[in-house]
């Protein structure tokens, strides 16, 4: 099944999310790679491509996993959540209608 994984970001977290970017982006390929993957970004704090300084308030995933339990293991393990970014993440059940 697919679930939703958000991410919602400290205060301030541009920096911690730049130093743990390569191993949250590493995690990413992985899903994709194995076909898991259906989208994955941030959202900017402002509505901007690139916020600059203002920075991002949280992410967004949605990914397959075999049950909510394991996607929540694979959310609680991910490079953000031990960086402090996220100050906490939420895990959702996804089904996907359109397209």
């Amino acid at each position: 099944m697919w679930f939703a994984i958000v991410g919602t970001d400290v205060p301030e977290s541009l920096d911690k999310r730049k130093s743990a970017r390569p191993e949250h982006l590493a995690r990413l390929e992985k899903l994709q790679a194995e076909g898991r993957l259906l989208l994955a970004g941030p959202f900017p704090a402002i509505a901007s491509e690139d916020p600059g300084p203002a920075g991002f308030t949280g992410s967004l995933i949605i990914a397959e996993f075999p049950s909510q339990a394991d996607a929540q293991r694979w959310a609680d393990a991910d490079p953000y959540v031990a960086a402090g970014v996220y100050a906490g993440v939420e895990v959702k059940p996804f089904r996907k209608t359109l397209p």
